[in-house]
């Protein structure tokens, strides 16, 4: 009768610990395929963020190199001027021109400001750059240089968030094996406190990743 009610002791204490790993495993289980998922739709975010500040960089080294043409063709014109290769008859339509050209020049600076910096950096008054014939919609290269960063940051709290998850799950694979109450405990004891530090980066991912617009 003893070894009876022995054994369902010990039956009971298994189930008791099957239990405690079970509902542990399935929580931090769960919480790992959230970090995944996250990590997966913020990394994809961060290459977006990537493809269009190269070509942000792209666009204002064209509008430099149009810049650098206008200055060229004003300084031409000032060299023929000052040698007098330009007959008087044609002095006005050379002052026009030049003025158009520093008309120009002025716009590529403006252009290039709102490229760099983006439209809501450079305000209203200072818009000169379109985006599908839409003022005031540039994004900025600088802008979209920081929120990369910022998704850089966050993927970085992923990773560590799914390497705390991972190993916390192998402890409590193994913990479901082992015997001996004792050593099960340190195996349940490291399950949820490395599960709760992954827990914790996956939040800080979340929050950082959601704060860029991301």
């Amino acid at each position: 009768m003893s070894e009876h009610h022995a054994g369902m002791s010990h039956s009971t204490t298994n189930d008791k610990w099957e239990v405690y790993f079970g509902l542990a495993l399935t929580i931090f289980a769960a919480i790992l395929a959230i970090n995944e998922l996250g990590g997966s739709k913020f990394g994809d975010d961060e290459i977006q963020l990537g493809n269009e500040k190269t070509k942000s960089y792209m666009w204002y080294q064209s509008k430099s190199i149009k810049e650098s043409l206008a200055k060229g063709q004003s300084e031409l014109l000032d060299v023929l001027t000052q040698s007098g290769s330009i007959s008087p008859d044609k002095a006005p339509a050379m002052v026009t021109l030049k003025e158009k050209i520093k008309a120009d020049v002025a716009r590529y600076k403006k252009e290039k400001e709102e490229i760099l910096n983006g439209s809501k950096a450079v305000g209203q008054e200072n818009w000169a750059q379109d985006v599908d014939g839409k003022m005031g919609a540039v994004v900025g290269a600088k802008e979209l240089e920081n929120l990369q960063a910022k998704l850089s940051d966050a993927g970085d709290r992923f990773d560590l968030a799914t390497l705390f998850l991972q190993i916390s799950l192998v402890l409590g694979a193994i913990g479901l094996i082992v015997k001996r109450e004792s050593i099960r405990l340190y195996f349940l004891v490291g399950l949820i406190a490395l599960g709760s530090t992954g827990t914790f980066f996956c939040i800080l991912g979340y929050r950082i990743a959601l704060s860029s617009g991301g």
